[in-house]
């Protein structure tokens, strides 16, 4: 077994763990591997254990990869390639021509852009609203105030399906201290269920993190260092 495929191994059992102890089904948190600043051989490996749902940071690398690896197939499906970065105005029409998925709908600007920009023949992209739970400068989000009025204007436009909300909290240690920001996204994300909007994702969690989210009810986790290791912020092209 390789490296990745045990690492893969490691936080699948993990997920499974912190899915039984939240007392929610098996089988109801999904996997996004993170394969930013790793090459194609890197993907190679997570699906050769059975890895589909990728998600990548920058535009330019991920269509590298997309190209590389479109003749995969997972159980005869292609791969799934998740945009999980700040996007840029300028960057969305290539990743509304080559996502499946964007976690990072950080303003309506962008999702009118991807909107206008998906191709007809394609399904409609799936996207989340990122929230800047926590209110820092450096992250990328809508407030807390402003989610139901810009989730409700994402739900409304074509092309595209709101899938729910994703959120980076501030890093914490204490695994209590870390619960706090992911129970203040589920309690936003079950606001806008009960008024009517159709959500099933809340994509949240990483390597540090995971269990922590899973217990407040996240669908999605977004997992990379411990499963390709350290990155290597220097080499990316």
């Amino acid at each position: 077994m390789s490296t990745i495929a045990a690492h893969l191994d490691d936080v699948l059992s993990r997920i499974s763990r912190a899915t039984a102890d939240a007392g929610r089904p098996a089988g109801s948190v999904r996997l996004l591997a993170v394969s930013k600043t790793f090459g194609s051989d890197a993907v190679r490996e997570a699906v050769i254990v059975g890895q589909r749902a990728f998600g990548e940071n920058y535009v330019q690398e991920a269509l590298d990869k997309i190209v590389a690896l479109a003749d995969v197939r997972v159980d005869g499906e292609p791969l799934e390639w998740h945009f999980i970065g700040p996007l840029q105005s300028n960057k969305t029409r290539p990743v509304a021509e080559h996502f499946d998925w964007v976690h990072s709908v950080d303003r309506l600007k962008i999702a009118e852009r991807l909107s206008a920009q998906r191709p007809v023949d394609l399904p409609p992209l799936q996207v989340c609203l990122q929230v800047n739970i926590s209110g820092e400068a450096s992250k990328s989000g809508v407030t807390p105030e402003e989610v139901p009025a810009v989730a409700r204007a994402i739900a409304a436009l074509p092309n595209l399906t709101l899938r729910g909300l994703m959120a980076i909290p501030e890093p914490e240690d204490d695994p209590s201290r870390q619960r706090e920001p992911f129970r203040a996204v589920r309690e936003l994300f079950d606001t806008l269920r009960a008024d009517g909007l159709a959500l099933d994702t809340l994509s949240m969690g990483m390597s540090g993190d995971l269990e922590a989210a899973v217990a407040e009810g996240a669908t999605m986790v977004r997992i990379g260092t411990a499963i390709f290791g350290a990155r290597d912020y220097g080499s990316r092209a």
